[in-house]
């Protein structure tokens, strides 16, 4: 870990436009520099440099950070690995936290296995191009004759052979100085339990290294030249120290920066695929080694774009067997389309057969959306069997309630309850149900409730009186409401986090007058929002809003205000990024819905603040107490016991109380 001294010193030394200049051509305006953003392709420059604020913004892609947040996107690197190189760069040294035996012996293992990568690497292309034997006329013939590779190809992915002796790779690692315990750490070598004998895992494969998002070998992958079908074809290093499949795309460290200038990444299936797309031009592709997307790949590739292209050859059992795969490529929030080959075509034969420009027409004109793909492959199979298409209609509204955008998510419903043939109110109301049960959405958990509320009240309305479980409303709940005018429906708790951070950001530091009882009091307003939140225990939704809520709470328990640097330099990379969005909304700035009833910006600071923090900070806390009282409301519509029944009538009822407080509280005086 690095100091926390040392990361100061980083930061201080670090000028952002220094720093990015490295990798872009900034021009001055005015107080400020522009260029055209490096994160995604534009010909009308929306990337700013901030000198003066020490930050960077994209108003069109919204990539924004420090000067180490912008090397570790730009570079596909870690936050620390971004730290040295800054540090390198301003001649400063990087001393990291002492570590323990353990942390020191596990750390020296990982970069004894890194190295002895690097050295067998080497060693198998070495052996590719000058062994006349084996080398040239067996390996160097299937890269170059069987597969069309040229020698820019071989060379630029590192491509090798290991020798068919089987102990000869070991033999030379172990002569060239290299220790037995990593070379089976890596895999590189197996050791059999029967007599100890040592003997090569990829003999007589040619080899296909694995790279790490950094550039780093991580492991190998193998195919034999043996023609006896009883040898696997494909054969992988197992997993170690360095090396997690889970965690690792091959191509993506030769892929990242076209990924990034393209905006979209295409996926494939194996190395031969991503080699010949690469050879052909087109460089923006990745593969998953024949194995099912993991979340940790996923978020590989969202660090460079939100958009994944999927390539299939025309083989439809494969293809459905990669289908639920996909669910959690929506889940994490990224636009995927699917392009399907033509017949007897795999991406490594398309590629090799036509050029970049037709490769990336063919992508352009085929590319389907994976809902609308997802439901014609489906119900291509169900013969008009109602059984079939309702298993269908399940299986596509799992798929379309992994995504998060509602509109998104409305305009696919809307789609496929025509493909379908399914009534669209039914399927969003499954969508929401999904979502609430399986992925803990609250805004589809409220929706659900209000349903259940109506049918509750529907049979209230007929059945008042009759059964034990009948209730009378606490309160006229519209009354209520009514109160609550400056509040749109369009103001969801995320919106309403958001606008907290916002005034925390910006006006953390700040006082305002309020009237108190006919007396004027001064209040601080981070210490306001603080008190009042920490009165109902709230945790905010958003994980990043609450880390920043926490930093201003540890920071007033010290007596002290966080300053605006501490929260954009903070060592969480996406506490750097929301905190530089917001404090440059006003760049872009269009105003919140929560004031647009108010001419909240037209007042004096001191005034805004005064109407502003108290209004916002209740209308925060309505939102959640109307989401128990949803709850609330559902639990009473349900077949609980009497006792639970009387339970959640005490709850209703303090619920309604607090609501009526709120709505007193709204009507706050300010001077």
């Amino acid at each position: 870990m690095i100091d926390r001294d040392v990361v100061d010193r980083i930061m201080s030394a670090a000028n952002i436009v220094e720093v990015v200049s490295d990798y872009v051509t900034l021009k001055r305006a005015g107080a400020n520099y522009q260029a055209c953003c490096p994160f995604h392709n534009e010909k009308t420059p929306s990337f700013v440099v901030s000198p003066a604020k020490g930050l960077f913004k994209c108003f069109g892609c919204g990539k924004a950070g420090n000067a180490v947040t912008f090397v570790m996107e730009h570079e596909g690197i870690s936050y620390p690995e971004a730290l040295k190189a800054v540090a390198k760069r301003y001649g400063i040294e990087v001393k990291e936290k002492e570590m323990t035996a353990e942390e020191v012996k596990r750390n020296d293992n990982r970069e004894s296995m890194f190295t002895l990568n690097s050295f067998i690497s080497k060693y198998f292309t070495d052996y590719l191009h000058r062994d006349t034997e084996e080398g040239i006329p067996v390996g160097m013939s299937y890269f170059s004759s069987a597969r069309g590779f040229s020698a820019k190809t071989i060379e630029k992915f590192g491509l090798g052979m290991c020798p068919s002796g089987g102990d000869r790779m070991t033999r030379d690692a172990l002569k060239a100085g290299y220790k037995e315990e990593f070379l089976i750490a890596t895999g590189l070598t197996i050791k059999r339990e029967s007599d100890g004998r040592l003997y090569d895992r990829f003999r007589e494969r040619v080899m296909f290294p694995i790279h790490n998002i950094s550039g780093r070998i991580v492991g190998f992958g193998g195919r034999t030249m043996r023609t006896d079908k009883s040898v696997a074809k494909y054969q992988n290093s197992p997993e170690s120290e360095i090396y997690n499949k889970s965690r690792e795309l091959y191509g993506l460290f030769f892929a990242k920066k076209a990924i990034q200038q393209a905006d979209y990444a295409i996926m494939v299936e194996g190395y031969t695929d991503v080699i010949s797309m690469h050879q052909s031009g087109v460089e923006n592709v990745v593969a998953s080694s024949g194995t099912s997307l993991t979340v940790d790949q996923i978020r590989l590739i969202r660090r460079f774009t939100n958009n994944l292209t999927i390539i299939y050859d025309s083989d439809a059992a494969g293809i459905k067997a990669s289908l639920r795969g996909i669910d959690l490529v929506l889940h994490e929030g990224m636009n995927v389309r699917v392009v399907l080959l033509p017949e007897g075509d795999d991406p490594d034969s398309f590629a090799r057969s036509h050029s970049a420009v037709q490769v990336q027409e063919y992508i352009k004109a085929n590319a389907e959306n994976f809902i609308t793909f997802k439901t014609k492959l489906l119900l291509a199979d169900t013969g008009g069997d109602p059984v079939k298409r309702g298993e269908v209609t399940r299986s596509i509204i799992t798929s379309i309630a992994q995504i998060s955008d509602p509109i998104t998510r409305s305009m696919f419903i809307k789609d496929c309850s025509q493909m379908m043939d399914a009534d669209e109110n039914m399927l969003i109301s499954e969508v929401a149900r999904h979502r609430m049960h399986n992925l803990g959405d609250a805004e589809a958990e409220e929706f659900i409730r209000r349903q259940a509320r109506q049918q509750q009240n529907s049979r209230y309305n007929t059945n008042y009186g009759k059964g034990k479980n009948s209730y009378q409303p606490i309160v006229d709940e519209q009354e209520v409401n009514q109160r609550f005018g400056e509040m749109p429906l369009s103001a969801s708790v995320e919106t309403l986090e958001r606008e907290i951070i916002y005034y925390l950001l910006k006006f953390g530091q700040s006082n305002f007058e309020t009237l108190e009882g006919g007396t004027v009091i001064e209040l601080n307003t981070a210490e306001v929002i603080i008190e009042e939140l920490d009165k109902m225990d709230i945790v905010m939704r958003d994980p990043t809003y609450d880390t920043i809520l926490t930093i201003y709470r540890t920071a007033l328990s010290e007596s002290r205000y966080p300053s605006q640097t501490e929260i954009v330099n903070n060592a969480d990379p996406e506490v750097c990024r929301v905190a530089v969005d917001i404090l440059t909304m006003d760049d872009n700035y269009t105003e919140s819905a929560i004031w647009s009833q108010k001419d909240m910006r037209t007042l004096s600071q001191s005034n805004m603040l005064a109407e502003g923090i108290p209004k916002l900070i209740w209308l925060y806390k309505s939102r959640i107490i109307m989401g128990r009282i949803a709850e609330l409301n559902a639990l009473l519509a349900s077949e609980a016991s009497e006792e639970d029944m009387l339970e959640y009538l005490k709850e209703l009822n303090h619920m309604n109380q607090l609501k009526v407080q709120i709505a007193n509280h709204l009507g706050r005086t300010i001077i």
